[in-house]
C-alpha cells in the first residue's frame, strides 16, 4: 500500500488521535466507505453532527446509541448462540465490522469471551478455518512470494507496525499441522495483545507463513484456502524465513516479532538464530515459561520453601517443556543454587520416557536437561532402560509435576498417588491444551491427592468442590504474560527481548496473585484482571530493558509507568472531523 505524503500524514494523525482518545480525529472517508472501515466505524453510535458531516444520513437507522448500549446488545447477540464456534464466528464478524466495539465487548467480558476468542475454542476454529472464513485478516506469505516479501508486507493496512505475530502453522496448540487454518492463532493472539495490554490495533499485524501442509485431510478438502503443496522443508524453508526477516527489518524496522506455533526443532533454532538480530521472542517457549514460572513463584508462597529445594519433573520435552526448564534453571542460578543441584532438580520425559545422556534416540535439543550418568546413579536409574512417568515419580519424588505432552490422561492415578505420598503439598500442572489434551483433569488430581494438591491447568476448568472446600483452578494462560511483555518491549523500544525480561515478567505476574486466590488454591489471577496484570508485567519488562541496557533511557520508574499508561489504548469513540486528502 503506497501512500502519498498527505495520506501518510493523515494516517499518522488519525491513528494517533484514535489511539490516545484525544479528538477530533481527522477522517478522509465518507458515507459507505466510512462504515466499511472497521477501525473507524461506530455503527449506530455516530452522532447527529457526524451523520450530517460524513454523508451518513439514510445509511443508518434513526436511533443514536451509546457505546454502553451497543456493548449490551452485542453481548445479548453472542449469548443467544448455543455453539461456541458460532460465538467465535459472531465475535469475528463484530471485529470485522467495528473494532472499537469488539474490543470494548471483549475487555468488559474477558472471563466469558477469552476462551471463545482464544483457547480452547480457537483450536476448533483453526481446524474448520476454510469453512468458516468470512473476511481474511493480516498477511499471507507463500514460498512463491520469496522475491517480493517487502512489497507484500507494504500491503498491510497500516504503515507503522510495531507488533507482528507470525506462524508457519505446523504446531497449532496440541493439534499439529493446520495449514492455512493456523492463521486463527496469530489473529487470536493479536486480539489478546489489544484487549489485554491496550496495544492499538493499527500497530499490529498477524502473519501466516503459508509454506504448505502435510495434513492429508486439508489437502483433500476441495475448499481448503491455503497453499496446496507439501510443507516446505530444509534449505528452501530456511531461505524463506530469512527473506521474511529481511523484509520485516526493511519495511517495519521498529516491529517486535512474536514467533508462534512453530514445531519444536524449528521453534528453538529460529529463536536462537534471530533473537539477537531482530527484536523477537517465541511465546510457546519463553511466554509459556514465564507464565508457568509465575505459577511456580505463587506456589512457593504457599509451600513457604525456596525454589532450590524443589524437584521438578516435566512430562514433555518439546519447545514448551524445554522453555520452562530453561527459565527454572535461570532462576535457580540467580538464587545461587549450585549447578550439580540444578542438574538433579530438573528431570524430563518425552514420548520414549526418561531423557538421559547416551539414550538412543535422543534429539540434540533435549540434551540440555537429559540426566547425566552421575545423576542417573543417584536416582537408581540404569542406562539402556526405558523409564515411564510412574517409575520416575517413584525415584525422583518430585514436588512439582508439569505436563506439556499434548497427550491426555498421561498423569496416571498411580503417578499422582506416588507423588502425593512424598510431597507435603504436590503442585501439579497439566498444561496441554485445548481441554481435551490435558494430562489429567483437576477433579482427578484432587481426588488422588485427597485434596492436598495445588492444581493449575493450561485450559480453563471449573472449580472443584470437595466436601466443604471449593478448589479454584487457576489457568496458566500465556495471556497473563505475553501482552505485557509485548507492551513493555514496545514502550522501551527494546533492541532485544532478554531472558531476564521473562523472569521479571513471571515475578510481576506472581505478585498480582492475591492471598485470597491462594487460599482457594488458585495460582493465577482471575482473567478479568488481565489489564491490571499486563500493566504490571509491562512496567517490569520496560524497567528490565532499561537496566539491561537494551532499551531506551527513562529518568525514573515513574516515567516508565507513565509511558506504559500513555501507550495503553482504551476502546472508546472519539469525535471525527472531515478532511480532504488533496
Amino acid at each position: 500500500m503506497t501512500l502519498t505524503d498527505r495520506e501518510r500524514e493523515l494516517e499518522h494523525a488519525m491513528v494517533q488521535a484514535l489511539r490516545t482518545g484525544i479528538g477530533p480525529v481527522p477522517v478522509p472517508y465518507r458515507g459507505a466507505e466510512l462504515l466499511e472501515h472497521p477501525l473507524l466505524n461506530k455503527d449506530g453510535a455516530f452522532s447527529e453532527k457526524e451523520r450530517d458531516r460524513f454523508g451518513l444520513r439514510g445509511l443508518l437507522p434513526h436511533r443514536v446509541f451509546t457505546i454502553e448500549e451497543q456493548v449490551a446488545l452485542e453481548v445479548e447477540k453472542i449469548r443467544r448462540k448455543t455453539d461456541d464456534l458460532e460465538k467465535y464466528i459472531g465475535l469475528a464478524a463484530l471485529q470485522d465490522r467495528n473494532e472499537t466495539l469488539f474490543y470494548r465487548v471483549l475487555i468488559e467480558n474477558l472471563e466469558e469471551f477469552l476462551p471463545i476468542v482464544y483457547t480452547p475454542v480457537v483450536g476448533r476454529a483453526c481446524q474448520e478455518y476454510s469453512h468458516i472464513l468470512r473476511r481474511p485478516r493480516g498477511l499471507w506469505l507463500t514460498p512463491d512470494d520469496i522475491d517480493r516479501i517487502p512489497e507484500l508486507l507494504a500491503n498491510a493496512r497500516h504503515e507503522d507496525v510495531r507488533l507482528i505475530v507470525v506462524t508457519d502453522n505446523e504446531r497449532i496448540l496440541g493439534l499439529g499441522d493446520q495449514g492455512a487454518g493456523g492463521m486463527g492463532i496469530p489473529v487470536g493472539k493479536i486480539a489478546l495483545y489489544i484487549a489485554g495490554a491496550g496495544i492499538y490495533p493499527a500497530l499490529t499485524l498477524p502473519v501466516s507463513l503459508d509454506v504448505g501442509t502435510d495434513n492429508e485431510a486439508l489437502l483433500a478438502d476441495p475448499y481448503y484456502v491455503g497453499y496446496r503443496k507439501p510443507r516446505l522443508r530444509g534449505e528452501a524453508y530456511d531461505a524463506f524465513l530469512e527473506a521474511f526477516v529481511e523484509g520485516v527489518i526493511e519495511v517495519f524496522p521498529h516491529a517486535l516479532v512474536q514467533w508462534e506455533d512453530f514445531k519444536q526443532h524449528n521453534a528453538i533454532r529460529i529463536l536462537d538464530r534471530y533473537r539477537h538480530r531482530i527484536t523477537s521472542f517465541n511465546d510457546d517457549i519463553q511466554g509459556t515459561a514465564a507464565v508457568v514460572m509465575g505459577g511456580i513463584y505463587a506456589a512457593l508462597r504457599v509451600l513457604d520453601e525456596p525454589l532450590g529445594d524443589q524437584r521438578l519433573v516435566f512430562l514433555g520435552a518439546g519447545a514448551a517443556g524445554i522453555g520452562i526448564a530453561r527459565l527454572v534453571k535461570a532462576e535457580m542460578r540467580k538464587e545461587g543454587v549450585p549447578e550439580d543441584r540444578i542438574r538433579r532438580a530438573i528431570v524430563q520425559l518425552d514420548s520414549r520416557g526418561l531423557t538421559y545422556l547416551g539414550r538412543e534416540p535422543l534429539d540434540e535439543d533435549k540434551e540440555e536437561f537429559a540426566l547425566t550418568p552421575e545423576v542417573m546413579r543417584e536416582y537408581g536409574f540404569e542406562p539402556g532402560r526405558s523409564y515411564d512417568l510412574e517409575a520416575v515419580v517413584e525415584a525422583v519424588r518430585p514436588t512439582f509435576l508439569i505436563g506439556t505432552s499434548g497427550t491426555p490422561g498421561t498423569f496416571t492415578e498411580r503417578a499422582i498417588r506416588a507423588m502425593a505420598a512424598h510431597a507435603r503439598i504436590p503442585v501439579v500442572m497439566p498444561l496441554s491444551n485445548p481441554t481435551s489434551k490435558a494430562e489429567a483433569r483437576p477433579e482427578e488430581i484432587l481426588e488422588w491427592t485427597r485434596g492436598r494438591a495445588l492444581v493449575a491447568t493450561g485450559s480453563p476448568f471449573p472449580p472443584v468442590v470437595r466436601g466443604e472446600r471449593t478448589h479454584v483452578i487457576g489457568q496458566a494462560n500465556n495471556a497473563f504474560v505475553f501482552p505485557g511483555i509485548g507492551l513493555g518491549a514496545i514502550v522501551a523500544e527494546a533492541r532485544e527481548v532478554t531472558d531476564e525480561m521473562f523472569l521479571v515478567a513471571a515475578e510481576a505476574l506472581a505478585r498480582t496473585v492475591t492471598d485470597d486466590r491462594l487460599e482457594v488454591g488458585a495460582l493465577y489471577p482471575n482473567q478479568s484482571e488481565l489489564r491490571r496484570v499486563s500493566r504490571e508485567v509491562a512496567i517490569a519488562v520496560a524497567r528490565c530493558a532499561r537496566d539491561c541496557g537494551v532499551g531506551r533511557h527513562f529518568r525514573d520508574d515513574a516515567e516508565i509507568a507513565q509511558a506504559v499508561d500513555e501507550m495503553t489504548w482504551t476502546p472508546t469513540y472519539v469525535e471525527y472531523e472531515p478532511v480532504e486528502t488533496e
